[in-house]
């Protein structure tokens, strides 16, 4: 596990700034603390950070081929590298290590672009070939591990690993996309490919990208893989949950390759605890797990993820986090470069500074919810769309449309008379429903937020347009498909990975996730959804597959996710915080919002009127992410220490 970084010049050979690459590496130190390198030549930087997993004496980056034409830098696992590694011997390749780096160069070398389609695991790295006078982006088919980009308007191409490399070389201009505010309000953070920052880009998952010098335009990045819900299994239910034990124990192993201190996190969730259940199997030792408990009842599920640490006898370990543990949002803007909504970045990022102590390596359960069908807006949309195909949309548009606009917005009440949002969702089509469902700051709330000029600057764009995008290519019309689709490309990319990476590498911890193991994930792509969700209950094939392993308790118990009391803190301890950053003059000086919406927004919330938490919350980290990135650079580093310079 590692930081990379790099320059690429698209245009010839120019000499490459020692000092300005050194500076982009190092703003990801805690990637990669064991070890660091630079490789400069004519035309091309590259930077590594490193985090000694696997192949600790040899496996140093850059790596190169034979004659040094090929030059690799890579950040994650490939998990069938021995495989591979056999298979490229056989074809005449000999290995001067034992890294799976090295098996990235020589399938580079054997299969070119297509390398991608023969690797198995959580990566994203550049490949620069000076024979081809070419540079080769990848990034896994999940999108666990991330890839920045830039092209500045000279030619020169920068990536990293994080954002923050990209923005120490001091040529990427600060402004921002209007375009990408739009879809954090809406999504709580930035969908692939757009970055905060107008230069700059995500690679998208599933995606590798061709630069030439030379080459006159910008290359689209192209896919070499997406999830295809056929539905078509016909397996009894009985041989799919023998078959999915089996799948997940494949995964679960192929992860436990390391060199390092192993464990997993512990949730009392069900993801977590099959993972954990997997891992007792197959290792000869106790599982090291750990876990967060709050002290407030409410969000706390220690009591199960005990259950099954004695079920298993874990070497298991528990921190508690008190329920006003808010003095991370600064940290976390600085973390995550971008204005980023997830209010359980907190708590993640305490597990991973508790498992850090202890593990170098850990697993986790992400990925779970999404590839099973566990979140309870899963089961609402279907209940929506069954009523949906029952009427013409002729009808439920003007009937349900001037529902939703009358009925009231009721958070005090009880949750079945809060049918405002049903009868919004269903005057929609599936795809705009789950959007509406999603999103954090709905349209219309979207519209009273931002100011006439903002909206003039959006030129009409909704970021409702990357879920139209997505869903025209989900080639599924399944109701649980297509929404399952959705969240693959957005809501799992852009929300929890972009979670899990930055608070695990923030404390040096490689995360693995064997739920998001590609082919696991497209033989679940075959089964119908029914065996997915039944009635009332998500995860429903999951959870007969681990009655042999895991109690009911923890099976069969209401979801709870991991949270934090966001109304009481805008209500109590972070009261006068919130005023102040949401109605100060930071966003009232970027001429973007309705400063009269915004007061309303406080005052209702903390009037107890409205819960607003979300969108104050939204609007708190942008305010944050303004302060801590935009007008004082990332980790620290001073708008003097990042201006442009000779390169």
């Amino acid at each position: 596990m590692c930081g990379i970084t790099g320059l690429f010049d698209t245009q010839g050979r120019r000499e490459v700034d020692r000092a300005r690459l050194a500076r982009m590496n190092d703003s990801q130190w805690h990637r990669g603390p064991d070890e660091g390198a630079l490789h400069l030549e004519p035309g091309l930087g590259f930077g590594h950070r490193r985090l000694s997993i696997i192949d600790i004496a040899t496996g140093q980056q850059p790596i190169f081929n034979d004659d040094q034409s090929v030059a690799l830098v890579f950040n994650g696992e490939i998990y069938n590298y021995l495989e591979l590694m056999q298979q490229l011997r056989g074809l005449g390749y000999h290995f001067r290590t034992k890294s799976d780096s090295e098996t990235i160069v020589r399938a580079w070398e054997h299969w070119g672009e297509d390398c991608v389609q023969h690797l198995r695991g959580m990566f994203a790295f550049v490949i620069h070939d000076r024979r081809r006078q070419a540079l080769f982006m990848a990034r896994d088919r999940m999108g666990v591990k991330p890839l920045h980009y830039a092209l500045l308007p000279d030619g020169w191409l920068l990536f990293g690993s994080e954002l923050k490399s990209v923005l120490a070389h001091g040529g990427l201009s600060r402004e921002l996309d209007p375009l990408a505010l739009e879809e954090y309000f809406a999504l709580g953070y930035t969908a692939e490919p757009r970055t905060a920052f107008k230069g700059a880009k995500k690679l998208s998952p599933g995606h590798c990208v061709l630069w030439k010098v030379g080459q006159a335009s910008e290359p689209q990045s192209r896919p070499y893989w997406d999830v295809r819900f056929t539905l078509e299994s016909k397996i009894s239910q009985a041989d799919a949950e023998v078959e999915l034990r089996e799948r997940l124990n494949e995964s679960v192993k192929l992860r436990l390759q390391s060199e390092r201190t192993l464990g997993a996190f512990l949730s009392g969730g069900v993801d977590s605890s099959a993972v954990v259940a997997s891992m007792a199997g197959l290792m000869n030792e106790p599982v090291n797990t750990c876990s967060i408990a709050f002290d407030d009842p409410k969000f706390n599920e220690s009591e199960f993820a005990q259950l099954v640490a004695d079920r298993y006898k874990t070497n298991h370990r528990v921190e508690m986090v008190k329920s006003d543990d808010f003095d991370l949002i600064d940290t976390l803007a600085r973390l995550y470069d971008e204005p980023y909504a997830d209010s359980s970045a907190i708590p993640t990022y305490r597990v991973c500074q508790l498992a850090r102590q202890h593990v170098t390596v850990a697993l986790s359960g992400d990925g779970g919810d999404e590839t099973f069908g566990g979140y309870r807006r899963y089961r609402l949309h279907l209940m929506e769309e069954r009523l949906r195909q029952a009427l013409p949309y002729g009808l439920r548009k003007p009937l349900f449309g001037t529902l939703g606009q009358l009925y009231p917005k009721m958070d005090w009440a009880p949750r079945f008379l809060r049918a405002k949002t049903t009868f919004e969702g269903l005057a929609r089509s599936a795809v705009q429903a789950y959007f509406h469902s999603v999103s954090i700051l709905r349209g219309p709330m979207r519209e009273q937020l931002f100011s006439a000029s903002f909206k003039r600057e959006l030129a009409g764009y909704n970021a409702f347009e990357v879920f139209e995008r997505h869903g025209s290519a989900a080639g599924t019309e399944d109701p649980l498909a297509l929404i399952q689709y959705l969240d693959y490309k957005t809501y799992l990319v852009g929300d929890i990975n972009t979670k899990v990476d930055r608070a695990s590498m923030a404390h040096s911890l490689e995360v693995r996730e064997p739920l998001m193991d590609h082919p696991l994930v497209e033989w679940l792509a075959t089964l119908p959804s029914s065996l997915k969700i039944q009635g009332q209950e998500g995860k429903y094939i999951f959870k007969k597959a681990m009655e042999p392993w895991l109690p009911n308790e923890v099976l069969y118990r209401p979801k709870m996710g991991f949270a934090v009391p966001l109304a009481r803190w805008f209500r109590g301890p972070l009261k006068q915080r919130v005023r102040q950053a949401i109605l100060g003059e930071r966003l009232a000086s970027t001429g973007w919002f309705n400063r009269d919406y915004l007061l309303r927004l406080v005052e209702d919330h903390q009037s107890g009127k409205s819960d607003y938490s979300a969108p104050l919350w939204t609007l708190l980290m942008f305010e944050a992410f303004l302060r801590q990135v935009v007008e004082s650079g990332t980790d620290g580093l001073t708008r003097e220490y990042l201006a442009p310079g000779p390169r």
